[in-house]
């Protein structure tokens, strides 16, 4: 069985979801209270790889934090620096001394791709092409890079057009050879001046490189946008069990599948799964309805939630309607003023984004 290596790509500033990203990665934002960079790790060593090269950026010191040596997920990681993202090509570009000869899956650290990828590996060691690439059928494909194919092989990418030539977006997982590394040599900026991955797979194919797809029929995520990290949410959630661990008192009533961490505490409420609770989180008269998740160390009083994500150490307190389809970010206070006369009180960040009745 040929080696092959993973590059990993955690670099990128997740403009899109700021103010989120300001203090934090925007690989590190839990989806079902696990940052969304492990599914993409597990699905790595699930697919048979060891050997994980991380490309990391601004927030490199945040992202060895969390994943440290790989040693908790069975891997051997090592980080590789990108002074700017320059694009995905550059990535590949500034990993070469790491990943040899080897070929190598490179991964977007910030897709979700339910069932994981062993099967698209599977296929690259079986048919050992110089590129492969991963595709999904889409509804409005001129939102996505979009792939045209002949009898399996690809024939051309396009980024992004006005009128496509199928409905075969890309995925943020791909396979290559050595070859790659002559190819993104070769290429030239973008106009967003970014070396851009499709421009590489384009040049292997005009040089006459065998560049093959693989099509995946289960969902896909690029978790890049708030409504893409909810959705994502929700179908994880929907496939978890019941698992109660913290302490939960007997006038508090559980519909459905919910997890409850160790440490948590949950009184006088009513908890309508599918949801996730974290550890040393309060919940006090509270409603935390379907496609909820609530990260560790929050509190939440007198309160209703639905189809939202709360990160850690946040509070919601006394909120006069329910709150929903909401992402909170860490160490932020949410609560109901008691003072006449009534008026709304914001202290908020760049690029934020607040709806009010």
């Amino acid at each position: 069985m040929i080696a092959i290596k993973a590059l990993v790509l955690a670099g990128g500033r997740g403009t899109r979801l700021r103010p989120i990203t300001h203090t934090s990665a925007k690989q590190l934002v839990p989806i079902a209270n696990k940052p969304i960079l492990f599914y993409g790790l597990e699905a790595i060593r699930a697919a048979g790889i060891e050997d994980v090269g991380i490309v990391v950026g601004d927030t490199a010191k945040e992202i060895e934090a969390a994943v440290g040596d790989g040693s908790a997920f069975g891997l051997r990681v090592t980080y590789v620096r990108q002074d700017a993202p320059l694009g995905l090509a550059h990535a590949v570009k500034v990993a070469r001394d790491y990943l040899g000869q080897e070929p190598f899956v490179m991964y977007l650290g910030d897709n979700l791709i339910m069932g994981g990828v062993t099967e698209f590996v599977a296929e690259f060691r079986r048919s050992t092409p110089n590129a492969q690439i991963l595709l999904a059928k889409v509804e409005h494909p001129s939102d996505f890079g979009v792939a045209e194919l002949s009898h399996g092989r690809v024939v051309r990418l396009e980024e992004k057009p006005k009128r496509p030539r199928s409905n075969l977006a890309l995925v943020g997982v791909y396979m290559f050879d050595s070859a790659v590394f002559e190819a993104v040599e070769r290429i030239r900026p973008s106009g967003r001046n970014e070396l851009e991955i499709t421009d590489a797979i384009q040049y292997l194919i005009d040089a006459g490189k065998d560049v093959r797809a693989h099509e995946i029929t289960g969902w896909w995520k690029d978790t890049g946008k708030l409504e893409d990290i909810l959705e994502a949410n929700r179908m994880i959630l929907e496939t978890i069990g019941h698992d109660v661990r913290g302490t939960v008192d007997a006038t508090t009533r559980i519909d459905g599948k919910v997890v409850i961490d160790e440490g948590a505490v949950v009184e006088k409420s009513v908890l309508r799964g599918p949801l996730i609770i974290g550890r040393n989180t309060r919940i006090v008269r509270s409603y935390v309805g379907p496609f909820t998740s609530i990260y560790h160390d929050v509190t939440v009083e007198d309160s209703e939630i639905e189809h939202s994500i709360i990160l850690e150490h946040s509070r919601i307190l006394d909120l006069g309607s329910r709150m929903e389809l909401s992402l909170v970010g860490k160490d932020v206070e949410i609560v109901r003023s008691g003072t006449v006369p009534k008026a709304f009180r914001f202290m908020v960040g760049d690029a934020s984004r607040i709806e009010v009745p």
